[in-house]
C-alpha cells in the first residue's frame, strides 16, 4: 500500500510537470495573436484568430490516432515523443520568424499541437485513473495550478519579449511612408520570436530525455462491470453521457479560450493600448488559478464534482451577461473572472465522462480530446461576428458565451448521468 502511494505521489509530480508545459505552450497564444497580426501584417482578426484554429484543430485530428500510437509506444514513451514533436513545433518558428510567412507559423502551431494532443491523451485519463475516480478532480485541480501558473508567466515574458513598446511599434509601422523602413521594422520584429522559441525547444527536449528515462508506474484501467442489468457495450460510442460529455468539453474550451486569448482583442476593440491588452490573459489565468484552488479545498470532501460543475456554469453565465451589460475596464474585469468560471469545469468533466468506459477509457479521451477544437472554432465565430456579420462586439460575446455555458449547466445535472442506468 505504501509504496503504490510513493508510486502515485511520483506519478503525480511528472504529470505535473507536463501539465506546466502544457500551459506555458498553450497560453502562448495569447500573445501571438497580436503579435503575428502586426508582424505579418494580416488584415483583421478573423485572419489573427487562425493562430487558435491551427493551434487547437491539431486536437481534433491527432486525438483518436494518439490513442493507437500510445498502444503501440506505451504511456512513458508516448509522452516523450509527444515532447519531441512539441520541439519541432518550435523549432518551426526559427523559418517562419526569418520569411516573416504566417502560413509558416501557423504550421508550427499546428505541429505543437499534435505533440500535446499525444500528450493530453496520455495524461489526463492517467490523472483521473492513478487515485479514486471520486477525488479525480481534486488532482486535476493540482495539475491545473500547474498549467495556469506557467500560463501566467508565459505572456508575460514573450509579451516583454517580443511586444517592447508595441504601441510604438504599431505607429511607426503605420505611419512610414518608405518601405524599406517599414519592411526593416516588420523583419525586427519577427525575429525576436527566435530566441524563444529555440529556448522552448531545447527544453522540451530535455524534458523528453527525462520522461524517457524515469521510471513513471503504469496503470491499469477500470475493468467495465457486466451483469444481470448491464448489457456489456461492444463501442465507445454506446457511452451517452460520454457523447454530451465531448460536446460539453468542446463549448467548455470555446469559452476558456475566449477568456484567455481573446481578452486582449475584446480590450483592443474597446480602444485599449496594445502595450496594456498584451497582458490580459493573466488576469484571467490570475482567476482560473484561484479556481483551482478552490476546487483542491473543496472537492470531493465539501461539493461533489457535478455539482461544482454547476455552480462554475451559474457563474459563467452571470459573467457574460455583466461582461454585455459593462463597457471598458469593468468589462475586462469581467471577462477576467470567467476564469474563475472555467477554472473547474475541465477538472470536472473530464472524469464525469470517462467514468465506467473500461476498456474504452482511452478511447473515450481521445474523443474527449478532440472536444479541444472548441477552442479552435469558438474563437474564430467571435471574430467573423463582428468583423464579417455588422454585430458588436458586446453582442457577438455574449452569442459565443451564454449557450455554452447553458449546456455545461445541463450536463452537470442531467447530461452526465445519461444513460448510465440503462
Amino acid at each position: 500500500m505504501q509504496t503504490q502511494k510513493t508510486n502515485n505521489r511520483y506519478a503525480i509530480i511528472i504529470i505535473g510537470i507536463l501539465f506546466f508545459v502544457f500551459g506555458f505552450v498553450t497560453w502562448l497564444n495569447g500573445t501571438l495573436i497580436p503579435f503575428l497580426k502586426l508582424a505579418c501584417q494580416l488584415d483583421n482578426d478573423i485572419q489573427a484568430f487562425f493562430v487558435t484554429f491551427a493551434f487547437y484543430m491539431a486536437y481534433f485530428f491527432l486525438a483518436l490516432p494518439s490513442s493507437y500510437i500510445l498502444q503501440k509506444t506505451g504511456l512513458k514513451n508516448g509522452m516523450a515523443l509527444g515532447l519531441l514533436i512539441m520541439a519541432l513545433g518550435s523549432i518551426i518558428f526559427v523559418p517562419a520568424a526569418n520569411a516573416r510567412s504566417f502560413a509558416l507559423f501557423l504550421t508550427g502551431l499546428f505541429v505543437q499541437g499534435t505533440g500535446l494532443a499525444l500528450l493530453q491523451t496520455a495524461s489526463n485519463p492517467y490523472i483521473s485513473i492513478v487515485g479514486p475516480i471520486e477525488s479525480a478532480a481534486q488532482r486535476i485541480s493540482i495539475m491545473g495550478i500547474c498549467n495556469k501558473v506557467a500560463g501566467m508567466l508565459s505572456p508575460i515574458i514573450l509579451g516583454a519579449l517580443v511586444l517592447k513598446n508595441a504601441s510604438k511599434l504599431q505607429e511607426q509601422v503605420s505611419t512610414t511612408t518608405d518601405a524599406a523602413t517599414k519592411e526593416n521594422l516588420l523583419n525586427e520584429l519577427s525575429g525576436r520570436v527566435i530566441v524563444p522559441y529555440i529556448i522552448i525547444a531545447v527544453i522540451l527536449v530535455l524534458l523528453a530525455i527525462m520522461i524517457k528515462r524515469s521510471s513513471l508506474p503504469e496503470i491499469e484501467e477500470e475493468k467495465e462491470e457486466i451483469n444481470d442489468t448491464v448489457v456489456a457495450k461492444t463501442s465507445v460510442f454506446q457511452f451517452p453521457h460520454l457523447m454530451l460529455g465531448v460536446l460539453c468539453l468542446f463549448l467548455y474550451v470555446g469559452v476558456e479560450v475566449m477568456a484567455g486569448d481573446a481578452i486582449g482583442t475584446y480590450g483592443r476593440q474597446l480602444g485599449m493600448p496594445l502595450d496594456e491588452t498584451k497582458y490580459f490573459t493573466t488576469f484571467t489565468l490570475v482567476a482560473m488559478l484561484a479556481g483551482y484552488i478552490i476546487g483542491i479545498f473543496t472537492i470531493p470532501k465539501h461539493i461533489s464534482q457535478q455539482k461544482a460543475l454547476a455552480i462554475s456554469a451559474v457563474l459563467g453565465v452571470i459573467f457574460s451577461v455583466a461582461v454585455f451589460l459593462s463597457d471598458g475596464y469593468t468589462a475586462i474585469t469581467f471577462i477576467a473572472l470567467l476564469g474563475l468560471a472555467n477554472a473547474l469545469m475541465w477538472p470536472a468533466i473530464f472524469p464525469l465522462a470517462i467514468s465506467g468506459l473500461g476498456k474504452f477509457t482511452k478511447t473515450g479521451a481521445a474523443l474527449l480530446i478532440m472536444g479541444i477544437a472548441g477552442g479552435a472554432l469558438i474563437p474564430l465565430l467571435y471574430t467573423t461576428l463582428k468583423d464579417r456579420a455588422g454585430i458588436s462586439n458586446h453582442a457577438s460575446f455574449l452569442i459565443c458565451m451564454l449557450p455554452a455555458y447553458l449546456y455545461i449547466f445541463y450536463y452537470a445535472v442531467k447530461g452526465y448521468a445519461a444513460g448510465k442506468n440503462k
